[in-house]
């Protein structure tokens, strides 16, 4: 810094004082900080002056850099599969999932597709045939769905699930079959003969009407066809799955309809049906056996009288299944009427999508508007489609919120003052954020760390927000440059006072991310790190490239160009005589004289033709005793001005023509400086006894106290109806769902590893501790429970039974089956197995062994075998149980009349590695109520563990609840943990434990008034608020570590030091602040009212938090319990004494501290000149005030007399 600046800065023959020898006395402890802080300012230094001298080439390779990383956002990728992003990464339900999809594939058996009926008025019956009318209306609507998709019409009857189709031998009946065979619809319209009019298949016979289900007797049929076909097995299979008459023996709504089969039981009276009894214990499929639909899935809003009868519900639910993509892909691959279309998964998934959406639309539009009731539809495809939506960029709001940035920066940084003006540096600064933003969300795209609705959404504002804090800062601190300071050293001299909080705040903001990256869900994980990473791309940007843009920013005023139109010249242009430093008289201080205060007087006139101000300066100035402080502090007593230099022209008729407007002079400096700072840290008020620390204090004691009263308040959970928007349709769905069809179906996985056929009954106990949980519905008292194990074991019984018969009376014997029945046939096969493959058969075993034992358990030979036979025989049991086995049994064919004896050798299925018992959770509205039923299922788990089976629990709650079991635990982690990283991190680059101890303090607080104010704003706790919480603790390290470092850079009592930190803080911690909000406003236009709740609003509490913190507590705690100096200026006392004369207008004032030994004295000079522009470059101008300024401290410390200013300038803050 000893160059001296260019020629034609100075006036000819100007010398430069010979600077005087450092006036620091170091304490001997901070010797080390200060040296260590001062080599890392030095290379700051060395890294400001070299990008000065090459700002255009640093400026050219920055945005060349910068650039080409945002390339990368082409090759994105959004994801939006719920288990992807909810799942936690390496959990046991993580791994749980890995091994499901291990066995079974990555889709579900089916999708469901569901409408919800309620009434428009509150609280109305639906049980009447006239509701049902309307529910039939939409839901026949909703059947009759088309779409027409790759040249071919796509129906209902051709996609939709069916549950366990038999295999016939007859081709004319397997055909006939395939075609009636009805779609899986769970309805209340079941009931009645109406629900066969959902069922949309039909066949034709010679000299028959087309068979529908609305006409067909099966019993009927067969009766009919008997004579021409061996239809014994079917007939056998439609008995025992209970058929009957199927829909056509149902009672109908209307006996009236001219279709109402006379079957139907209410064909003759005419008479309507009691809806409310038929529909109590709920309906059936066309099945009775296998299709139960239990009431809790068809009627919400029950009542019933003290009896258990039903009386009236407020809800119906009709609920269409429809085949996964894969399984229409392989139901339709080599299908005559696929051949030509190329047919893939893709265009399967294609063709679902397609009628998934027209569905919900045709649905929805079903009604009338002045209908009684509503319909609400939704379907899988609607849920992705939300998603999607979630997930998208909004351009629109994007480029609102950056160009309300822009034009926020470009107008607080514009002046009237052309030569300091800086609004092309805030425009160029906010335009160099978004480059940055943009730039490290194409490295996370390049790294490959999927992007989600949070990093859509939120993060681009976010980053925005955080970014521009640091251009402010810089930009600040360029205008704020030391006296004296060369033009060449300028940007090195701001990097050195700023870089080092800079550098702080960044590496916490990244810390802290990286921290919140520990919350082990996959989405908010792919948040923290893509922040982290926009973090630290904003650091480069900041500290690499605006530097330059500064230095560009001071050529263009050094040749006097104009702001933001740097092609014109200025007009502000003005003649100064230059200001050149002077000493003392005599050199001497008068003894026992500590502080000091020049005012220059001078004498300033205008020239009215050009708006010219020349500025005098008399030979001499004169010492006065100081007035008295009114507040008793050496903060406030009032300095030099721009009012005392224009004073001497106001007899003058001229001055009225020069005077600046007070607009144009006011600025959050001064501001701080004047007002704020005096009211804070002043000893007492004239309205109260106590200071106003104490009230600061009180206050936010109080503010911390009612916080953690609302952290109480807290509850865990994140509802779907959170994040769709409201208003919506969607959302008018879900919130009935979650009011009246609060079901979740689930699965008890049991794994591979333990012998099924020795575990029967471990694997009981299990199902039967299972299905005592509170949550899980139980089964109808006279239905069996519904799992492959006990359709199994019933399935052996029955045939057993039917053995039994058989053999009582001759038709089976122990030579010959062909006389019996079938089931008694099958029985046989499997009694004469023995299960050793040397000697497989052993016809003894006939009357001595039974399939089933005495206490209900199968034989363990026989277990696998059986199986084999249960699967190929029973294929709506087998459906209805939904036992998924891995490995899947063999297939195996019956023939009673095989005489070959092949067909009894029966293959054993493989031992099973993968089955699943189903169950149905009910009453889950709240998260305790999830957690409750989590922990109970993998209690009963751990407990069948003990007994050597190894099972887990499977479904939505388990993916996306389980969470909420550590989610307090893993909260609470991550903030300890980053509390702990931040305080070394302060205490590391601060070199100072005490001040860092300080700001962790401060920061704790603001985590947990912000956890408290959730809680009383309704907002839950989830994954998403955890992030935000555990970040909130890096982003409010912006808003104090600026703060405690003026303070800890700053000379003089607690209370002038706290001071002097809020005048050169208090601007750019606001203007971050507000740069933060603007760029959070944005999030208030979202659609989706989650974006607006656990965004927008918790983001914005956390900035006013962190702004009241770091500009009101913060500085009261330092001013009590702050840290001592680094430095202390002291001068030796002068033998010479001058008595100080009586005080006249103007001349130097001095005051005494009681902080000084008697031997020392300290004594500041300060000077303030007012001086229009452009300055002479390499001059330092302070901003004119029209207020009275409190006296500054000596100097500030670290980074040596460069520092110093005529006003005592603001401490090196990096």
């Amino acid at each position: 810094m000893a160059r001296p600046p260019p020629l034609g800065e100075l006036p000819p023959g100007y010398t430069p004082p010979a600077r005087p020898a450092t006036p620091q006395i170091l304490a001997g402890s901070l010797k080390a900080p200060l040296w260590l802080r001062a080599y890392f300012q030095g290379l700051l230094f060395s890294l400001g002056c070299g990008i000065q001298r090459h700002c255009g080439k640093v400026l050219f390779l920055g945005l060349l850099a910068f650039g080409a990383l945002a390339l990368g956002l082409r090759v994105a990728i959004i994801e939006t599969d719920l288990e992807q992003l909810w799942v936690e990464v390496g959990s046991r339900v993580s791994q749980e999932l890995e091994y499901t999809k291990e066995k079974l594939g990555e889709e579900a058996a089916y999708t469901s597709q569901m409408l919800i009926q309620t009434p428009r008025q509150e609280g109305e019956n639906v049980l009447t045939p006239e509701a049902l009318d309307l529910h039939l209306q939409a839901a026949l609507t909703a059947s009759k769905v088309q779409v027409s998709l790759y040249g071919k019409s796509w129906d209902l009857n051709k996609i939709c699930y069916k549950s366990g189709v038999p295999l016939i031998e007859n081709g004319m009946i397997e055909r006939m079959i395939e075609k009636l065979f009805p779609c899986v619809i769970l309805t209340p319209l079941d009931c009645f003969w109406e629900g066969a009019k959902l069922q949309g298949g039909s066949a034709y016979l010679p000299g028959r009407p087309d068979i529908q289900w609305t006409n067909l007797d099966p019993e009927q049929l067969l009766a009919e066809l008997g004579p021409f076909a061996s239809l014994e097995g079917f007939r056998e299979l439609l008995d025992k799955a209970q058929v009957g008459q199927a829909y056509v023996g149902r009672p109908c709504l209307h006996p009236d309809d001219l279709h109402c089969p006379p079957s139907a039981p209410n064909h003759h009276s005419r008479q309507a049906p009691n809806v409310a009894q038929e529909l109590s214990g709920g309906c059936h499929g066309f099945s009775h056996k296998f299709m139960h639909w239990q009431e809790e899935l068809l009627l919400g809003g029950m009542a019933r009288d003290p009896q258990g009868q039903l009386l009236r519900a407020e809800a119906l639910q009709s609920t269409f299944l429809l085949m996964s993509p894969r399984q229409l892909y392989e139901h339709f691959r080599g299908d005559y009427q696929t051949h030509d279309i190329g047919w893939s998964e893709e265009q399967a998934g294609t063709v679902l999508q397609a009628w998934q959406r027209r569905f919900v639309q045709l649905a929805q539009e079903a009604l009338p508007e002045n209908a009684s009731q509503q319909i609400h539809a939704f379907s899988s495809t609607t849920l992705d489609d939300i998603l999607h939506a979630f997930s998208e960029v909004s351009a629109a709001r994007v480029v609102g919120g950056y160009l309300l940035m822009l034009a926020y920066a470009c107008v607080t940084m514009l002046r009237w003052d052309c030569a300091q003006s800086q609004g092309a540096v805030g425009l160029a600064g906010v335009l160099l954020v978004a480059l940055a933003v943009a730039s490290g969300l194409g490295l996370c795209a390049l790294l490959g760390i999927a992007f989600n609705a949070a990093t859509t959404q939120v993060l681009p504002f976010l980053a925005l927000g955080i970014g521009v804090d640091d251009i402010f800062l810089l930009a600040h601190a360029f205008t704020e440059a030391p006296p004296g300071s060369p033009l060449q050293e300028r940007t090195g001299e701001c990097l050195r006072r700023t870089g080092t909080s800079v550098t702080l705040t960044s590496i916490n903001n990244m810390v802290a991310f990286f921290m919140a990256a520990l919350v082990p869900i996959p989405a908010l994980r792919a948040f923290s790190l893509q922040a982290a990473i926009v973090v630290g791309c904003n650091f480069a940007a900041v500290m690499l490239v605006f530097p330059a843009v500064l230095s560009l920013d001071l050529r263009r005023r050094h040749c006097r160009r104009l702001d933001v139109l740097c092609c014109f010249s200025s007009p502000c242009s003005a003649r100064v005589i230059q200001i050149l430093p002077q000493e003392l008289g005599n050199g001497t201080v008068p003894v026992g004289v500590a502080h000091l205060t020049a005012t220059v007087q001078a004498f300033a006139h205008c020239e009215a033709s050009s708006q010219h101000v020349v500025t005098i300066l008399p030979p001499q100035a004169q010492l006065v005793p100081p007035p008295s402080d009114p507040l008793g502090s050496e903060l406030f007593s009032p300095g030099g001005s721009t009012r005392d230099l224009l004073g001497q022209e106001e007899g003058t008729g001229q001055k009225a023509a020069c005077k600046s407007l007070p607009c144009a002079r006011w600025n959050l400096a001064h501001f701080a400086r004047s007002q704020f700072a005096p009211l804070l840290l002043q000893s007492h008020t004239k309205l109260s006894r106590l200071s106003p620390q104490a009230v600061v204090l009180v206050l936010f004691g109080a503010l911390l106290g009612l916080s953690l009263y609302g952290a109480t308040l807290v509850q865990d959970g994140l509802a779907l109806t959170d994040v769709v928007p409201r208003g919506t349709k969607e959302h008018a769905f879900l919130s009935a769902q979650l009011r009246y069809f609060s079901l979740y179906e689930v699965a008890l996985v049991t794994q591979g590893g333990f012998d099924y056929a020795h575990s029967q009954r471990a694997l009981f106990d299990l199902h039967q501790r299972f299905s005592s949980l509170k949550a899980v519905l139980p089964p109808p008292a006279t239905q069996a429970p519904r799992t492959w194990l006990h359709y199994y074991r019933s399935w052996l019984q029955g045939i057993q039974a039917a053995f039994d018969q058989d053999w009582a009376s001759g038709r089976i014997t122990r030579h010959s089956y062909r006389n019996g029945s079938e089931d008694g046939a099958l029985a046989y096969k499997l009694l004469v197995q023995t299960g050793d493959a040397q000697e497989p058969l052993d016809f003894s075993q006939l009357t001595t062994k039974k399939l089933v034992d005495k206490e209900g358990l199968i034989p363990p030979e026989l277990f696998y075998m059986g199986l084999t036979v249960w699967v190929s025989s029973d294929p709506l049991g087998l459906a209805a149980s939904q036992a998924n086995f891995y490995p899947p049994p063999p297939e195996w064919l019956h023939d009673k009349y095989d005489t070959t004896g092949e067909n009894l050798r029966i293959p054993a299925a493989q031992p099973l590695e993968f089955a699943q018992f189903p169950f149905l959770l009910r009453g889950l509205q709240k998260t305790a109520d999830f957690v409750e039923a989590i922990e109970g299922a993998r209690a009963a788990c751990a407990e069948a563990s003990q007994a050597g089976v190894h099972a887990y629990p499977s479904g939505s709650p388990f993916l996306f609840w389980e969470q909420y079991l550590g989610l307090r635990r893993c909260f609470l982690l991550a903030v300890c943990i980053l509390l702990l990283c931040t305080f070394l991190v302060c205490a590391l680059l601060l070199l100072n434990p005490w001040t860092a101890a300080l700001i962790v303090l401060v920061l704790a607080m603001m985590t947990v008034e912000l956890f408290g104010i959730m809680g009383f704003l309704g907002i839950k706790l989830s994954a998403i608020p955890v992030v935000i919480l555990v970040a909130s603790i890096g982003i409010g390290v912006e808003f104090t570590v600026h703060v405690a470092l003026g303070f800890l850079t700053a000379q003089g009592s607690r209370n002038l030091r706290a001071a002097r930190a809020l005048e050169c803080t208090f601007a750019p911690v606001t203007d971050g602040a507000i740069s933060t909000l603007l760029g959070l406003l944005m999030l208030a236009g979202s659609n989706f009212d989650f974006i607006v709740r656990y965004f927008f609003v918790v983001l914005t509490i956390l900035t006013l938090l962190g702004l009241l913190h770091g500009l009101v507590l913060l500085p009261v705690l330092l001013s009590i319990l702050g840290p001592p100096p680094e430095v202390v200026q002291m001068y030796k006392e002068s033998a010479e004494v001058l008595s100080p004369p009586a005080p006249q207008g103007g001349g130097l004032r001095w005051g005494v501290p009681s902080t000084l030994p008697q031997s020392f004295a300290r004594v500041t000079t300060s000077m303030t000149v007012a001086l229009h522009p452009p300055p002479l470059p390499g001059a330092y101008i302070h901003p004119a005030s029209e207020e009275p300024t409190w006296s500054p401290a000596a100097t500030p410390a670290a980074n040596g007399p460069s520092n110093l200013g005529p006003r005592g300038l603001c401490p090196a803050t990096g």
